[in-house]
């Protein structure tokens, strides 16, 4: 099955769940919460248990703008950029109760110079990582509105319950009102 965060079916998520829960800690995130703030470090690389969060970021003027949306059973992190301890473009918000396995970065960090290994999953995470953002980045250059949501839909048919409307014509770059329109005619 894909997903909307395709980098999910091409990566060792095995290890990265297993990784996450046996060095990790369970913490709970209430809707709203904040597991990364913008212009700060991300401490943790997470394994959603629970819950879906949304990654956003803000304009000059402020406004936010939802760039990525994670779900259970899925990673959350700003990676690569914890890794290597450097300030997050976006803060990452839960968008319903989450229970998340928190691996904190700099452990896996730490461990980047001497497990090969482990070198080689990241490598390959942030190749995968870069594929699914550049991927989207193409669609909303080669795609209309109408096409991108029905592609949203088709990966995730639930994503309503999730998410709000505000947030999911956020990541489809158009205007809640255009939204209502698109989900009228459909």
């Amino acid at each position: 099955m894909s997903h909307f965060n395709s980098y999910i079916d091409n990566i060792d998520t095995d290890f990265w769940r297993e990784l996450c829960i046996s060095n990790g800690v369970l913490r709970h995130f209430e809707k709203g919460d904040k597991f990364i703030t913008a212009g700060t470090v991300g401490r943790y690389i997470g394994y959603v248990e629970k819950g879906a969060l949304k990654y956003v970021c803000f304009s000059s003027d402020g406004a936010p703008h939802v760039i990525g949306l994670e779900f259970a059973g899925h990673f959350v992190c700003d990676f690569p950029f914890s890794l290597y301890r450097q300030k997050s473009r976006c803060s990452i918000i839960a968008t319903t109760h989450c229970e998340i396995y928190c691996l904190p970065s700099s452990w896996v960090a730490d461990r980047l110079h001497t497990d090969a290994h482990l070198k080689e999953i990241v490598e390959n995470t942030t190749r995968e990582i870069l594929a699914t953002v550049y991927d989207r980045y193409t669609s909303l250059h080669t795609k209309t509105p109408l096409e991108r949501y029905e592609e949203l839909l088709k990966l995730d048919p639930d994503l309503f319950e999730l998410f709000s409307l505000k947030d999911i014509a956020s990541i489809l770059n158009i205007t809640p009102a255009h939204l209502g329109r698109i989900r009228k005619n459909n």
